[in-house]
């Protein structure tokens, strides 16, 4: 029989704990990795690759969002599940336009995990049934909306999530590897994209948007 290897990635132990005790109760289910940030869900699946990764919206230095795309690009093979607090139109819209092939709410997961599991690991898509409620419900109203994120780089939204985390520019040039010049420089560059003069209206707008969490 072939397990099927995850990945789980969240920034709340007791979550990461819940999930490894539910899966590793399944014969057909091994986790292979458990991480607290979308840059380490990134290196783990290019270094363990599992076939199934469970995935957390809100997560340090890069959202679980942004991991997905990323894991997407860099390792087709390995399918991710979005498990999130997160039933907003939006959420749900910009995670499978990611590439994430199912979505679950935290709220009703429980052995639904199991099963949305085996579901994508063959290829299929699951949603809950509140998120494709939602995202059916929604979908004639929002079928011109168009992601705000868009308009930036991959290292644009890098640096936006490392500002309205409260990164100073010296300590987000250190973990991007950049100068603080740089840093700078692409933070005004974001602010004029996005139309925003001020970082308490950056930090708004990150979480009206997904980038960061309250959670």
């Amino acid at each position: 029989m072939t397990l099927i290897r995850v990945l789980l990635a969240d920034d709340h132990a007791v979550v990461l704990d819940g999930l490894r005790v539910l899966l590793e109760q399944q014969g057909d289910i091994r986790v292979v990795a458990t991480v607290s940030n979308g840059i380490e869900a990134v290196q783990q699946t290019l270094r363990e690759h599992p076939h199934v990764v469970l995935m957390d919206i809100a997560m340090p230095l890069l959202n679980g969002i942004e991991a997905t795309q990323q894991i997407r690009e860099l390792h087709p093979q390995t399918q991710v599940v979005i498990l999130s607090i997160h039933a907003a139109w939006e959420h749900i819209h910009r995670a499978l336009e990611a590439g994430a092939l199912g979505y679950l709410l935290k709220e009703s997961a429980g052995n639904e995990v199991v099963t949305a599991v085996r579901t994508v690991y063959k290829g299929d898509r699951y949603l809950s049934q509140k998120v494709a409620d939602i995202a059916l419900k929604d979908f004639g109203k929002h079928a011109k909306w168009e992601d705000p994120l868009r308009s930036l780089s991959a290292r644009e939204r890098q640096v936006l999530r490392l500002v309205v985390e409260g990164k100073t520019s010296a300590e987000a040039a250190e973990i991007l590897s950049l100068s603080p010049k740089s840093v700078e420089t692409y933070r005004r560059r974001i602010m004029h994209k996005l139309g925003l003069h001020d970082l308490p209206s950056l930090v708004k707008f990150a979480i009206q948007h997904g980038v960061i969490s309250l959670e």
